[in-house]
């Protein structure tokens, strides 16, 4: 098959795997999951994007999550702003999710009362001391999950630099939606790993993607055949307008170029 190394058909073949060796288990959601324990992608991103096009990824939706991840924001109104609606689910009444991802990466709490900007601080160190081994942002905060609507699915990320000047990321996922979540979260911390590149006088080099609760529910099998039936297209590219800081980008810093994809596939959110 033609392009043999794009995305797609490394998370094609992990779709494959769990299909062919999956264990079929109870979950929490009672919809019930084929799973596999651990699996591993990685991704050239420096000339590329891993945006998947054996089916439509909505990546205006993977922006503007992030950039909300970004601004320390909890509460769903500016994702409902822009027609952004994969939190919805869990929001309360108010729009509130709790203490998740963007407040434990800006405002992760301290024993005595202050604040840590995680992300400020990673940036920061990886510009005065960039073969540091501790470039690491987590939203897993112990003391704070139970006041979470949804403990951290990708809960830590680490970057490395090396000494050619490319920023490199891996993400450790402990609960993995293949078919729904994977695909964009992939592409999630890819562009988070471009603007920390740029944010830091850096290249965007690889990102590698590890997930331990792998899994497919029940009801997505049918759409995750019929995407194995598709062939890839070629990856797409993002080019990053420059920002005076991380705090600065907005959905039109990020330009999308040569997105060539399949038609989208539903599938049911398991809440």
């Amino acid at each position: 098959m033609k392009f043999s190394h794009t995305p797609d058909l490394k998370y094609l073949s992990f779709l494959r795997k769990v299909l062919d060796d999956g264990e079929i288990s109870p979950d929490r959601t009672k919809t019930g999951t084929k799973r596999i324990f651990n699996h591993q992608m990685e991704f050239d991103i420096s000339k590329s994007f891993p945006l998947l096009t054996t089916k439509k990824i909505h990546f205006p939706a993977v922006v503007h999550e992030l950039i909300w991840f970004i601004s320390g924001n909890t509460n769903i109104s500016y994702l409902k702003e822009n027609n952004v609606r994969i939190w919805n689910e869990w929001a309360d009444a108010d729009g509130n999710l709790g203490p998740v991802y963007g407040h434990q990466w800006r405002k992760w709490k301290t024993s005595n009362n202050g604040e840590i900007d995680q992300l400020a601080t990673l940036i920061e160190n990886i510009k005065q001391n960039p073969f540091s081994r501790r470039h690491i942002l987590s939203a897993w905060n112990v003391g704070e999950l139970d006041d979470m609507a949804l403990p951290p699915c990708h809960l830590l990320c680490q970057f490395y630099v090396s000494s050619s000047g490319y920023l490199h990321c891996k993400l450790f996922q402990r609960s993995a939606d293949i078919f729904l979540g994977v695909p964009f979260n992939i592409a999630s911390y890819s562009l988070l790993t471009y603007m920390v590149a740029a944010q830091s006088g850096l290249k965007p080099g690889t990102f590698v993607w590890t997930g331990t609760d792998c899994h497919i529910y029940l009801d997505h099998i049918d759409a995750v055949t019929t995407q194995l039936e598709r062939t890839p297209f070629p990856s797409p590219s993002v080019v990053l307008d420059s920002a005076e800081s991380i705090d600065h980008y907005t959905h039109e810093h990020v330009h999308l170029m040569n997105y060539q994809h399949h038609e989208r596939i539903s599938a049911p959110i398991s809440v």
